[in-house]
């Protein structure tokens, strides 16, 4: 194995849950996702040689994973399945586990709901992303990148109470 691929191998595993979290936010089915997670793998790889360092690693990961997420859903027609029901969620806290999962499982479904820009306004959002460094990774303005998202986060509660969930 030569550094590049060591050095390769390292960043990725510093950063993969980058490409877990943008796999279950645009895959359903457990085997679509672990398909979407290659397909990033995949061209992160094939685009490593164009990696200049002129910005952060994740930063650059999370660019090529977000388009190729965006990509291979429209390559592939695969669209996630609304009313399925996440089975694996993570839960840190053992207390409260059952309402923490049913937050999630609510959380996890309304977003599912959103298109694809949303859902990727709403990954930065989690991720602690500013608007400049969201409108950034989207290619929009600063304000747009902030309206789209107060629209977003609202679109997402309003998911949320339709499905029955009270805050």
């Amino acid at each position: 194995m030569n550094i590049n691929e060591k050095d390769f191998l390292s960043a990725v595993e510093d950063h993969k849950g980058i490409l877990y979290k943008l796999s279950k936010i645009y895959m359903d089915d457990p085997l679509d996702r672990e398909d979407l997670f290659q397909e990033m793998l995949l061209q992160l790889w094939r685009s490593y040689g164009s990696f200049k360092a002129q910005s952060k690693f994740s930063t650059w990961m999370y660019r090529v994973a977000l388009n190729t997420a965006l990509v291979y859903i429209k390559k592939e027609k695969k669209s996630p399945k609304s009313d399925s029901l996440i089975e694996d969620i993570d839960v840190i806290d053992k207390s409260d586990h059952h309402e923490k999962e049913e937050q999630l499982t609510y959380f996890y479904q309304a977003v599912k709901q959103l298109n694809e820009i949303e859902k990727a306004l709403i990954f930065f959002f989690l991720e602690g992303f500013s608007h400049r460094e969201i409108a950034g990774q989207l290619g929009i303005s600063e304000v747009n990148a902030r309206v789209k998202l107060n629209r977003t986060k609202d679109k997402l509660q309003e998911i949320i109470k339709k499905q029955g969930y009270e805050f």
